[in-house]
């Protein structure tokens, strides 16, 4: 029990991301915009929805009332494993959602669900890598449905066929970055899944490196423990495009529905101004990296 609690990749992640200090820097500052541009359509925050699923019990129809939130603060939102029908009530709301979908094992389910998410009008769609095995090394099994990994080749046929931009979730080394970027890929989330391998690195840490590698060719999206504008604030100026809230945006879904996740996205993106006006960003093109003290 030790062990484990010793190497719980969220508990390091979280480590990390408080470990990273900034500098203050007042002179020639201006009030900061956070407007966002993504796929050709601009948003008001690059604080994100996360890939979440199964929020039924957090809230009557939950994804979909997250996708109301989401919608209401100007956010982009992603959808999780779902059924059809309730992606279909997601983007109903208006809200410009991407959907990440997992990998089956029987691809024709995938790509079955790549051509339901153009026909909802999706932002995007993507893949979710990083479940493709259990902890003990065989083939994962999600609430009854066969997993399998995906091969480089696999990767470039699911995003060869679809108009939308496609996105892997789940990449969290420069030798994955680069292949998806060879795959022709047009977004990663550089992730652990909430920590699904122990002594798994903060996506923080190897961010830099994954950046270098991508050199802004496509976006580079962040998840992981980000539960305040200041964690935001931190993952930007390392080089990701945007960032997704997940887990802080659940108790607000809870208590108060759209309203609630709309509300906490809202203050997310005050704390992140805020940390901007402090620090000399005038707007999220020009987050600078030497902000940043690493210990």
């Amino acid at each position: 029990m030790e062990q484990r609690n010793a190497g719980n990749s969220d508990r390091i992640t979280r480590e990390y991301l408080d470990s990273l200090l900034l500098e203050m820097r007042h002179i020639d500052n201006v009030k900061p915009d956070t407007t966002f541009k993504l796929y050709g359509e601009e948003f008001t925050t690059p604080i994100m929805m996360a890939a979440l699923s199964h929020l039924n019990n957090l809230h009557d129809d939950g994804m979909v009332e997250m996708a109301r939130g989401a919608y209401k603060a100007g956010a982009v939102n992603w959808a999780g494993m779902g059924d059809k029908e309730e992606l279909e009530r997601i983007t109903a709301t208006g809200a410009r959602t991407i959907k990440i979908i997992k990998p089956y094992e029987n691809n024709e389910d995938i790509f079955d669900r790549i051509r339901h998410a153009e026909a909802c009008g999706a932002l995007a769609v993507g893949i979710d890598v990083d479940h493709a095995f259990n902890g003990s090394g065989e083939y994962d099994n999600v609430l009854g449905y066969a997993m399998r990994p995906k091969t480089f080749e696999e990767i470039r046929e699911f995003a060869a066929s679809t108009k939308l931009p496609f996105i892997i979730k789940g990449v969290l080394s420069e030798r994955d970055a680069y292949k998806c970027l060879q795959a022709g890929v047009r977004g990663i989330v550089v992730s652990h899944h909430h920590g699904i391998m122990e002594y798994a690195l903060p996506p923080l840490r190897v961010l830099p490196a994954i950046c270098k590698v991508i050199a802004g060719q496509i976006p580079v999206f962040v998840d992981c423990g980000i539960i305040s504008g200041m964690d935001a604030y931190k993952a930007l100026a390392l080089g990701a495009t945007a960032v997704s809230a997940g887990r802080v945006i659940m108790e607000p879904l809870r208590e108060n529905g759209a309203d609630g996740v709309c509300r906490k996205i809202q203050q997310m993106t005050a704390e992140l101004k805020g940390v901007m006006a402090r620090t000399g960003c005038a707007d999220l093109v020009h987050m600078d990296s030497t902000v940043i003290w690493k210990p």
